[in-house]
């Protein structure tokens, strides 16, 4: 995406203030969230793409102003809507009905969020050799898309050695857009962080992408 949703390596924002003791959830309510994700994507209402580019569309202000789950809960919200599986009206029916519901506040409970991963692979298998080789120097695409991709745009345009090659995996790009899963082969890409952030950036540190290899050419 080209939105304000692709914060990665935006400078502005100051530092990352981590919190080594931060609880999973800080309410239940985002706990709530989590299991509603996980039972409509496993119901196979959308896929793990469908659902994050669902979340790009989120207008750029209330983004920015929103958290972590809220952000996970307008996403879903608007998935379901498109996908005709409850409407904003029918949504905006329910919220009015709680809005006005007492009662005693319940005790917090003890979430297991380590065992709340999608079950879905995104690997597939395929006889087709991989393009670049360990080690190969590649260029990142200057490309712009409208929609979906995993290709941030601090990489784009931007020089690098391949690292790893990660296997063949489902093509988000297009498996967002009810295009078909269009495997490609995924490679761990190393970038010097001068390359992406010029003089600024601290030397010999490097960044590793895992990037679909229609996202690279070669240099």
């Amino acid at each position: 995406m080209n939105g304000i949703h692709d914060l990665g390596g935006m400078h502005g924002f100051g530092p990352v203030d981590r919190d080594p003791d931060e609880p999973p959830f800080h309410g239940r309510w985002e706990a709530a969230v989590v299991a509603i994700m996980r039972a409509t994507c496993g119901a196979r209402l959308y896929n793990i793409d469908e659902f994050r580019h669902a979340i790009e569309r989120m207008p750029a202000a209330r983004y920015l102003a929103s958290t972590y789950f809220e952000r996970w809960l307008d996403g879903i919200l608007r998935i379901l809507d498109e996908k005709g599986v409850v409407s904003a009206a029918e949504i905006e029916a329910r919220i009015g009905a709680g809005a006005g519901a007492t009662g005693a506040p319940t005790a917090p409970v003890a979430v297991d969020h380590t065992g709340m991963q999608h079950s879905d692979s995104p690997f597939r298998s395929t006889t087709e050799p991989p393009r670049f080789a360990l080690g190969a120097v590649v260029v990142a695409r200057n490309a712009h898309p409208t929609g979906h991709t995993r290709l941030p745009r601090y990489a784009r345009g931007k020089r690098g050695v391949i690292a790893a090659q990660r296997g063949y995996h489902v093509f988000p790009d297009t498996h967002a857009h009810g295009l078909g899963e269009q495997p490609q082969h995924v490679y761990a890409v190393r970038f010097d962080a001068r390359e992406l952030w010029g003089e600024a950036a601290e030397p010999r540190q490097f960044v590793y992408l895992d990037l679909w290899e229609s996202y690279l050419d070669p240099a």
